[in-house]
């Protein structure tokens, strides 16, 4: 693409929110090449972009973000000048049976990430000038806040919102991960300013709470329990369903990139969070309600499908994000309320179950095999 005004590079596009983020961008800024880099592992859908995919101003390349020598050919093709790295390996479950592929991807895959971009923006004549390197990190680096949850919590707190905890997440706070996935995503945060610090690269990292919405892999939490009530399965719960998490709908998730992208300081850290605090035995009893109403049964019908399993080793208690700074410096606010967003969530899983039966059963994985065969 000649004569475009910026040649932008979102790795993992192909993933949950990074294809939300892609998307955005190609539709908001048809001026811009948007160079969209995926391995497409597991959790890597094409699908997920196909109103977009013939644009003019966007580009699919399959690679893997480890592959140093590829990286740096694909900064120079394309004249990269930002970079939106959400390319990650993020399930916990999955890092504590193997923690090697996540140390892989997220540590060195960024590093390579990173080590590519400053070859090629210090070659520059400009160098650094005009040029972007924005990270996108989790919560989970921060570890687990305490949970103070009042007498006759179950009411009081079912709505999201309630006294949970008086601490929160602050840009400020010192790490402290306790799993292998967060270790991994810290890690890669460090190495991210280090490269500011060290070699003057113009670096972004924002932490996200919990992310829930339309394309998201069924092996998270919100879409693996609607298609499980669907299917009248078993909804596995951890201990007893007291961890509290803060949930944001994905769609303003890529909105708050999208301002941070262009107008946040370098250097600068920004935490992203929706200001909805649930434990997850509520989340799951909404996800119950509103599944069962939209499929014409009984409310809370499917509530005996809840059933209690051992705990996930290391599982943090309670994550609270604090926005303030992304709020009061850039204006950033989240868009919709969380029994808004659940409802839509569901209306879109139930209004594209094939998207849901081609994930489960892996043939998207075997479509993109036979299209990108041999490149």
């Amino acid at each position: 693409m000649k004569n475009c005004k910026r040649n932008i590079l979102i790795t993992g596009g192909a993933g949950f929110i990074g294809s939300h983020v892609v998307r955005l961008f190609v539709t908001r800024y048809p001026e811009y090449h948007i160079i969209n880099l995926d391995k497409l592992t597991y959790a890597g859908n094409l699908a997920n972009l196909k109103d977009i995919e013939s644009a003019l101003n966007y580009t699919f390349v399959k690679a893997d973000i480890c592959d140093f020598e590829l990286l740096e050919e694909l900064m120079k093709k394309y004249k990269i000048d930002g970079i939106i790295h959400l390319a990650a390996e993020s399930h916990v479950d999955r890092s504590i049976k193997d923690p090697f592929t996540f140390a892989k991807t997220n540590v060195m895959g960024t590093l390579s990430l990173l080590q590519a971009a400053r070859s090629y923006w210090e070659a520059l004549p400009e160098k650094y000038e005009g040029k972007m390197f924005y990270h996108i990190s989790t919560d989970e680096v921060y570890g687990a806040l305490e949970l103070n949850i009042p007498e006759g919590d179950s009411e009081t707190n079912k709505c999201g919102g309630g006294p949970f905890g008086d601490r929160f997440f602050k840009e400020t706070n010192s790490y402290n991960p306790h799993s292998p996935y967060s270790a991994s995503k810290a890690s890669s945060d460090h190495f991210v300013r280090s490269f500011h610090d060290t070699y003057g690269m113009p670096t972004i990292v924002t932490n996200c709470s919990n992310n829930y919405g339309p394309c998201q892999f069924p092996e998270k939490l919100i879409p693996l329990f609607i298609n499980n009530i669907i299917l009248r399965k078993p909804l596995p719960v951890y201990g007893k369903g007291e961890n509290v998490r803060d949930w944001l709908y994905v769609v303003d998730h890529a909105k708050a990139i999208d301002i941070i992208f262009h107008k946040g300081k370098i250097a600068e850290t920004y935490n992203i969070g929706g200001s909805n605090e649930w434990k997850n035995i509520d989340l799951i009893k909404v996800l119950i309600k509103v599944t069962d109403k939209l499929l014409g049964r009984t409310e809370c019908e499917d509530l005996d499908l809840i059933t209690y399993v051992t705990d996930r080793a290391g599982h943090d208690l309670r994550y609270a994000i604090d926005s303030t700074k992304l709020k009061t410096e850039l204006g950033w606010e989240p868009s919709l309320q969380f029994e808004e967003g659940i409802e839509k969530t569901v209306r879109w899983y139930l209004d594209n179950q094939e998207w849901l039966d081609h994930v489960i059963s892996g043939d998207y994985q075997k479509y993109y095999e036979q299209m990108y065969q041999g490149r």
